[in-house]
């Protein structure tokens, strides 16, 4: 959001090579993320890391996550509902945007861990995986259709 808001975004995306590192970096992230769902075998979820990520590996993330990308600069340059005050409207959405954010991403942990926790049958929790994997793969190739 802060690269957003300050403006650097819009600079960084302005050069194409850089938006294409960006892009396929993004890709190449969403790929791996499917390999690892689909080829987590008969267990829901990922397969077990060797090395946990980590919050310095977490926030580099951040720089290829095409989805934060998106969102922030949707919420942020997509309208103006404060328009004599930037400032203050930047605040409101800040808190509105992490008012939304933190309980979604907590309801989205306890679901997954809920939908991990469930005794479901091999084939069914490989079928559940895969079909992550696919729908993530969707995604990615809209994005990549979109972007052309």
């Amino acid at each position: 959001m802060m690269i957003v808001i300050s403006g650097l975004a819009a600079v960084v995306l302005a050069v194409p090579a850089l938006r294409t590192v960006l892009l396929l970096g993004s890709v190449s992230y969403l790929v791996y993320l499917a390999w690892r769902i689909a080829s987590a075998g008969a267990k829901i979820g990922f397969a077990p890391a060797t090395t946990p990520l980590g919050f310095r590996n977490g926030l580099m993330l951040q720089f290829i996550n095409p989805k934060a990308y998106v969102v922030s600069t949707t919420l942020f340059s997509g309208f103006a509902f404060i328009p004599d005050t930037p400032v203050l409207e930047i605040l409101v959405k800040l808190v509105v945007f992490n008012a939304i954010w933190i309980p979604m991403h907590l309801i989205w942990l306890q679901v997954g861990t809920s939908l991990g926790s469930l005794n479901l049958p091999p084939h069914y929790q490989r079928a559940i995986n895969i079909a992550m994997a696919v729908s993530m793969l969707i995604v990615v190739g809209i994005a990549l259709w979109t972007s052309t």
